[in-house]
C-alpha cells in the first residue's frame, strides 16, 4: 500500500506523519523556489547576453511568467480544494522540468518565451499557496504549525539556491545549470510529492457535519469586507517584497553603504526570516494570526527609520527587520486566510487573494527601480508607506480579526484551539 493511500484510521495517521509531510514539502517548496522564482537573479544576465537580448526584455518576460501564474491561482486552488494537493504538486515539478529544460535548450527570444510559459504554469501550480491549500485540505485548522514549519524549511530557498545556481553555471554554464534544476525536481522533488503527501481525507477536518442537522463547524462569520481588506494587505506587502528583493543591494549603496557592506547587509535577510518564524511559531501562535501580521507590516518601516537614523549600523539593522518583517508575512498570507474564513474553499480563496498581489510582486522591480533613479533613498519611503497602509487594512478585521460564528458541535469533542493555539478559533 502507498503512503497516500487511506487505512483505517485516518485521522491519526495524518497526525503521526504530520512531521514527514512538512518535511518533504519543505524540501521540494526549497527546490521549486530556487530552481524558478530565485533562478533569474543568478541566470538573467548570462541568457540575456547569450541569446543576444537586453537583461531588461528576459526580466519583462518573467514578469510576463508571473502574471500568467496570477491567472490560474484561482483554478490551481480549487484543484486542491477539490482532490488535494498531492497530484497538482507532484505535476508542478514535472511542468518545472519542463519548462527548466526549455530554458536550458532555448537558442532564441522564442524558445526563451515558451520555456518561460511552462515555467509560469509550474509557479501557479508549485509555490507557496497549494502547498499551504495542500496543508489546509489535509488537516483543517490545524494547519497552521504545519505552514509555518514549511516555511522555516524553505526560508533558506535563496540561501541555498543563489549559490547552487552560481556554482552550477561556473563549473557547467547557464545551459547546463537549467537541467541540472529539472532534474532536481524531477528526480526529487516529484517523488517526494508523490510518495509522503497523503490524499487527502473525503471531507477538509472541521467542516463535517457528525450528525444529520449539525451546521459544519467551518462555517465563520467573517467582518465585512474581509476579502478586500486582505486582498490589499496581499497586494501592498508584495509590492515590498518584491522591490525588495530586486533593489535592496542598490537602495544600501545610495543610503551610503558600500557595495561590500551592501551585500554583507543583504545576507542578513534570509536568517531574519527564519528566526522571525521561529519566534511565529514558539509565541505568537498562542494568539490570532491578525496579530502576527499586524507585528510584521510594521518592520519594514521601522528598518527604514533605523537607516536614516542610524548610518552604517542602519544598513544592517534595515536588512535585519526587513527580514524579520518579510519572513512573518509569508505564515500570515497562509494562515490569516484560514482563521478568518476557515478551511472550506480555502485554495480558491487564496489564489484569489494571491492574484493581485503576484501582479504587484512582478511590477514592483520596475516601479522601485524608478523611483530609486528619480528620489535616490527617499524610495524607502514609498515601500514604508506601503507597509503601513496594510497595516491600517488590517484593522478592517477587527481588535482580534475574525470571530468564528456559533456552531454547534459534537458533545464528546472538546474545544479546541486554533490552528496553532489560537483561543479565538474552536473547531
Amino acid at each position: 500500500m502507498s503512503y497516500g493511500e487511506c487505512c483505517p484510521n485516518e485521522e491519526d495517521t495524518l497526525k503521526r506523519d504530520r512531521a514527514v509531510v512538512v518535511a518533504a514539502l519543505g524540501t521540494t517548496q526549497t527546490l521549486a523556489w530556487a530552481s524558478s522564482y530565485y533562478l533569474p537573479a543568478i541566470l538573467g544576465v548570462p541568457i540575456a547576453t547569450a541569446l543576444g537580448i537586453t537583461p531588461g526584455v528576459f526580466f519583462g518576460i518573467f514578469s510576463g511568467a508571473l502574471l500568467l501564474s496570477a491567472a490560474l491561482g484561482p483554478l490551481v486552488g480549487r484543484l486542491i480544494d477539490r482532490h488535494g494537493g498531492r497530484a497538482v504538486l507532484a505535476a508542478s515539478n514535472v511542468v518545472l522540468a519542463a519548462g527548466l529544460a526549455g530554458l536550458g535548450l532555448a537558442q532564441g527570444i522564442v524558445g526563451l518565451c515558451v520555456a518561460w510559459l511552462i515555467l509560469g504554469v509550474g509557479i501557479a501550480m508549485g509555490l507557496y499557496d497549494p502547498a499551504f491549500a495542500t496543508l489546509t485540505r489535509l488537516y483543517g485548522r490545524e494547519a497552521r504549525a504545519a505552514i509555518t514549519g514549511i516555511t522555516l524549511i524553505a526560508g533558506f530557498a535563496s540561501t541555498v539556491g543563489w549559490p547552487a545556481t552560481a556554482w552550477f553555471e561556473y563549473e557547467f554554464g547557464w545551459r547546463e545549470a537549467c537541467l541540472i534544476w529539472a532534474a532536481l525536481n524531477l528526480f526529487i522533488a516529484m517523488p517526494l510529492n508523490w510518495r509522503l503527501i497523503p490524499a487527502a481525507p473525503a471531507e477538509v477536518p472541521g467542516t463535517a457535519p457528525t450528525q444529520p442537522g449539525i451546521a459544519p463547524a467551518a462555517t465563520e462569520k467573517a467582518p465585512r469586507g474581509a476579502m478586500a481588506a486582505l486582498a490589499f494587505f496581499f497586494c501592498a506587502t508584495a509590492f515590498v517584497t518584491g522591490a525588495m528583493a530586486a533593489h535592496l543591494p542598490r537602495l544600501l549603496e545610495l543610503a551610503g553603504a558600500t557595495p561590500a557592506a551592501a551585500i554583507a547587509a543583504g545576507a542578513l535577510v534570509g536568517p531574519a526570516q527564519v528566526a522571525a518564524r521561529l519566534v511565529e511559531f514558539g509565541f505568537l501562535r498562542a494568539f490570532h494570526p491578525v496579530w502576527s501580521a499586524r507585528i510584521a507590516t510594521l518592520w519594514h518601516p521601522v528598518a527604514g527609520v533605523l537607516l536614516g537614523a542610524l548610518g552604517p549600523v542602519g544598513y544592517l539593522l534595515f536588512a535585519a527587520a526587513h527580514g524579520a518583517g518579510n519572513g512573518m508575512i509569508t505564515i500570515v498570507k497562509g494562515t490569516l486566510p484560514l482563521a478568518i474564513f476557515g478551511p472550506a474553499g480555502y485554495g480558491q480563496r487564496v489564489g484569489i487573494l494571491s492574484a493581485p498581489a503576484r501582479v504587484a510582486l512582478s511590477a514592483a522591480p520596475f516601479v522601485f527601480g524608478v523611483l530609486l533613479d528619480e528620489v535616490g533613498v527617499l524610495a524607502v519611503t514609498v515601500s514604508a508607506g506601503m507597509s503601513l497602509a496594510a497595516f491600517a487594512s488590517l484593522w478592517v478585521l477587527g481588535p482580534r480579526g475574525a470571530q468564528p460564528a456559533t456552531a454547534t458541535v459534537e458533545p464528546r469533542r472538546a474545544p479546541a484551539q486554533a490552528a496553532g493555539g489560537g483561543p479565538a478559533l474552536a473547531v
